[in-house]
């Protein structure tokens, strides 16, 4: 593990807030997902895959892709059973990491630079330590790797009721019974450490992208079934068998960047840096000041990093650090 190094700030535009992405429907071994693409602004750019957390959507990937848009050929998918796309079969993690797979493989644009916030970043470790031939390099951002103390997660508190037999319909009470503005109020107090980040342009979308949920019959069912499938999966990290995702994160061989926030409150603080650790050709950065979302809440600076292991990745030598 080394410290992150950071690119110049003056290769980013400012004060620009591009809206969502254009999306489309992409059908793969009979399941519909939704994908929006980012154009490059450059003929040479790179393919990229952006995987979203639990809850989120392709959405959340949305200024990070445009500033990263000269040097990559973006697409931010959602999984199944959230956002626009149809709900899968099942919601386990080698579930999730499976259909990145195949659809890496059906565009045909691998290998790519893969992106994982939060679940996405779990996913993206179990893509890379299997499927090495797919991934240049590796971005996690706040990565839902195993942690067994419930008190460091928000999410903690909702772990038991998962036992439940009626665990679904009392998530679907609970994830419908605020207004979106409030429901989108919430979740943004959850993930951003400083809400006066989030400019309002994105305070609407996210308001809309959660009447959408709400219209999703099956929203309740996915988002349960999804955290269930995580905590399996945190269970299973510290038992024998090659199914844990610690032992997957040895395996990863991409040059790999790992990104916390010191104010995340549903992964904990201690596990960025514990990834760093495992993963072998890794850099850390962390951040005072910021949360679950590092891509929403300080997408300049995850661009700079980004950007400087892009660098390092062409290469083959690391990049002098800049000042933040």
């Amino acid at each position: 593990m080394k410290r992150a190094t950071l690119g110049p700030d003056g290769l980013f535009p400012t004060g620009v807030v591009p809206p969502p992405w254009p999306g489309r429907e992409v059908l793969l071994d009979g399941l519909m997902s939704y994908v929006r693409d980012t154009p490059a602004t450059r003929p040479d750019a790179e393919p990229a895959l952006y995987v979203h957390g639990l809850g989120g959507s392709a959405q959340n990937w949305t200024d990070l892709a445009g500033l990263l848009a000269h040097r990559l050929d973006g697409q931010a998918i959602d999984l199944p059973g959230f956002g626009r796309s149809e709900p899968g079969r099942s919601y386990s993690i080698p579930a999730f990491a499976e259909r990145m797979i195949r659809y890496i493989e059906w565009s045909d644009r691998g290998p790519v630079h893969l992106f994982g916030n939060s679940l996405g970043g779990a996913i993206a470790v179990r893509v890379a330590g299997l499927r090495p031939d797919l991934v240049r390099t590796l971005t996690l951002i706040s990565p839902a790797m195993p942690f067994l103390d419930p008190r460091r997660s928000l999410q903690g508190r909702v772990v038991p009721l998962l036992a439940l037999p009626r665990a679904e319909r009392l998530a679907a009470r609970f994830l419908t019974q605020a207004a979106p503005e409030e429901m989108a109020r919430q979740i943004m107090e959850a993930c951003v450490a400083d809400t006066t980040r989030i400019v309002e342009q994105r305070r609407r979308e996210a308001i809309e992208e959660i009447r959408v949920r709400y219209e999703a019959a099956h929203y309740a069912h996915a988002y349960v079934r999804t955290l269930r499938g995580l905590v399996t999966s945190f269970l299973r990290a510290y038992l024998p068998g090659s199914g844990s995702l610690w032992r997957m994160a040895r395996m990863v061989a991409a040059p790999t960047l790992v990104v916390g926030g010191l104010r995340d409150r549903l992964v904990d603080v201690r596990v960025a840096p514990q990834v760093a650790r495992t993963i072998p050709d890794s850099r850390l950065l962390m951040l005072e000041d910021v949360g679950h979302v590092a891509q929403m809440e300080v997408p300049r600076t995850v661009a700079r990093a980004a950007v400087a292991l892009l660098d390092e990745q062409q290469t083959g030598t690391a990049v002098p650090r800049v000042g933040a």
